[in-house]
């Protein structure tokens, strides 16, 4: 169960971009602009979240959706996934936009996607996604019955392979990428953003950041390096910020498990480790919310409901209020 919940967090974050069907925009971009929104009277809060195409990004965009409180604007990378995204969401054309946040050019004339104007926040949900080699998972399979008979662990997963695609690796998709966003926010006058990351940032050793180098230390990883840089540099920015730091993703319902922030990696020292994406999502809407106007960053995963607790566990904005309370500093520790 532990490879499996680790497998799950390397290969179910998506990467989010930027771009849109309609007409084309300064070549890297466009906007779906055919339908128009109905606004209710009152003036919710428009919050862009990038990477809404992937599963966290995804459940951050439908609850941003479904308030009347806000207004969500969705960034993905292809067409095809915004089409998708807007049936599962069931959201308008007004609310899709597809660019790549790489490609970004703010400086440009048409350099910013279309329909970003007038937003208060962003949500960054987007990360470079390894994909993994095919045969170094056979081998580890074949090595099963052997291991057992060692007395060894049966699957060793330190011996899996992954890849980055051309293009979309760590310093590209973590660094870059984040950067030209926090630029963009800072060009569009976002006052606030939140950041999906990871655990693990404050040890460079850490295996996350040893997936798509050789074995002699070559190659692109390092993505959880990559990470704190970005957080590093939004932090220098000035924007107003919520860091969220996950342990491994699960696709597991929300709401069922008592969430436990802390900072500085402190949550590794657990033997369970992982988060549901939709607890994740919830964080973030609780970020916009109860720690507006606030400059935090945390580390979260959650566990089995404490006796006393009640059969409800407390919310995610009752979790995160409790947190702003204690006042944690969690120091941004970057290598790279």
């Amino acid at each position: 169960m532990k490879f499996l919940s680790i497998l799950l967090l390397l290969l179910s974050t998506r990467i989010g971009v930027i771009n849109a069907f309609g007409r084309v925009v300064g070549g890297s971009s466009t906007k779906l602009n055919n339908a128009a929104s109905n606004s209710p009277s009152s003036h919710p809060s428009k919050v862009i979240v990038t990477g809404a195409a992937g599963r966290t990004g995804k459940l951050v965009f439908a609850i941003l959706n479904a308030d009347e409180q806000f207004q969500a604007v969705g960034l993905v990378r292809t067409e095809s996934s915004g089409k998708k995204l807007m049936h599962e969401v069931k959201c308008g054309l007004d609310q899709v936009v597809v660019s790549d946040v790489t490609q970004l050019d703010i400086e440009s004339e048409d350099g910013i996607p279309q329909g970003l104007n007038g937003a208060e926040a962003m949500v960054i949900c987007t990360s470079a996604v390894p994909n993994i080699s095919k045969s170094s998972v056979l081998k580890a399979l074949l090595k099963v019955p052997m291991n057992v008979i060692m007395g060894e662990k049966p699957f060793n997963f330190r011996s899996l392979r992954f890849r980055y695609r051309p293009g979309l690796y760590p310093e590209k998709v973590d660094y870059e990428g984040q950067k030209k966003q926090i630029d963009l926010a800072k060009k569009l006058g976002i006052k606030q953003v939140v950041v999906v990351s990871s655990m693990g940032g404050t040890d460079p050793s850490n295996f996350l950041n040893s997936i798509g180098k050789g074995k002699d230390g070559s190659g692109n990883g390092d993505i959880l390096l990559w990470k704190r840089k970005a957080e590093k540099y939004l932090v220098e920015t000035g924007l107003r910020y919520s860091i969220i730091h996950p342990g491994g993703l699960l696709d597991t319902p929300a709401g069922t498990q008592q969430l436990i922030l802390d900072v500085d990696d402190k949550l590794l020292k657990n033997e369970k480790r992982s988060i549901s994406r939709g607890d994740v999502a919830n964080l973030c809407v609780a970020a916009l919310t109860v720690g507006h106007g606030r400059d935090v960053s945390f580390d979260c995963i959650s566990r089995e409901v404490e006796d006393g607790i009640g059969p409800v566990p407390p919310t995610a904005e009752k979790v995160f209020t409790d947190f702003l309370a204690e006042e944690k500093l969690q120091i941004i520790l970057c290598e790279k």
